[in-house]
């Protein structure tokens, strides 16, 4: 669902991490999607199915995604990577064998993607080690490595007929980019020779850095500074200080700062043209799956009323 205000068209959807270990049938959250949040556009998370799931399971799951999207109604705009994956060093782990490891699971997931039917795809890629991270011989290396492997993913991606990739800011400084400044030192580095443009996926919760500076955690600065960059912006509830990934319910929002009419000026302020908002709610494990439906439907009425 999409409305226009002024400057920037706003499209809502859901990231479905809901479905984690709960619903991981595409039937049930795609109908849950359709059904009962009453969305008509979804980003799908790789922790519902690894991209190096071998065969047959592999086809059968995609297969089964497919035609549950058919029957829903329902459009994937993405995939993204999930927990799994952000439990990872990924492209920067010291070591060049988990390295080459990790682009390789990165090629499956682009190709899995295109065999989804979607354009897009992206998430988290890379978490330097402390004592990478702590020296500044390393760091320059492993950025050199993370650009020339994120540039032949764009490359793989373009042949694949995909027409973006996705790069996640996170909030912390070994997992670049986590600053205003290094998202657009490191965008314009990785786009000169890639094949599909890469972008960011801004998330409303990742602005706690520690040792960072007062603009680098204001939310709404990243918004009015690089949402023309970041065509999906992962949407959650937070109270600044930690990442909470909460639902936009009374109790939450009433602790929290992330505001609609402050996010929506932001992103009008910046000019972007389109933008699609993904709510990103993570519960605990441990919470019963009638809380997790409630919050989730109030939280994308929450945002229809606004956009």
């Amino acid at each position: 669902m999409f409305r226009g205000r002024r400057m920037t068209v706003f499209h809502l959807g859901v990231n479905n991490c809901f479905a984690v270990k709960r619903w991981p049938l595409p039937e049930d959250w795609a109908e849950i999607c359709s059904k009962e949040l009453e969305v008509d556009l979804v980003q799908f998370s790789f922790d519902l199915m690894d991209p190096r799931t071998t065969e047959p399971a592999l086809s059968e799951m995609i297969a089964q995604t497919t035609d549950a999207l058919r029957e829903t109604g329902l459009t994937v705009h993405s995939t993204f990577t999930g927990l799994a994956a952000y439990s990872s060093n990924l492209l920067t782990h010291p070591n060049p064998g988990m390295r080459m490891d990790a682009l390789d699971w990165y090629a499956r997931a682009i190709r899995v993607t295109k065999r989804l039917g979607v354009k897009v795809t992206g998430g988290h890629v890379a978490a330097q080690s402390y004592p990478d991270y702590m020296s500044p011989e390393r760091r320059v290396y492993l950025e050199g490595v993370l650009t020339e492997n994120l540039q032949y993913l764009s490359s793989l991606a373009a042949h694949e007929g995909l027409e973006m990739l996705l790069w996640e800011p996170m909030p912390l400084l070994r997992e670049p980019p986590c600053t205003i400044a290094d998202s657009k030192r490191l965008l314009k580095r990785v786009n000169e020779g890639s094949g599909v443009p890469i972008k960011l996926t801004i998330d409303t919760g990742h602005q706690c850095t520690a040792g960072v500076g007062e603009r680098d955690n204001d939310v709404y600065a990243w918004l009015r500074e690089l949402a023309p960059e970041s065509p999906v912006i992962h949407i959650q509830q937070t109270d600044g200080k930690g990442d909470r990934h909460w639902p936009f319910t009374k109790r939450c929002n009433d602790i929290g700062i992330i505001r609609p009419n402050d996010v929506i000026n932001a992103v009008e302020r910046s000019k972007a043209k389109e933008v699609y908002l993904m709510l990103e709610i993570i519960h605990p494990f441990e919470a019963k799956e009638s809380e997790v439906l409630e919050d989730l439907k109030v939280s994308v009425k929450y945002w229809e009323d606004y956009i």
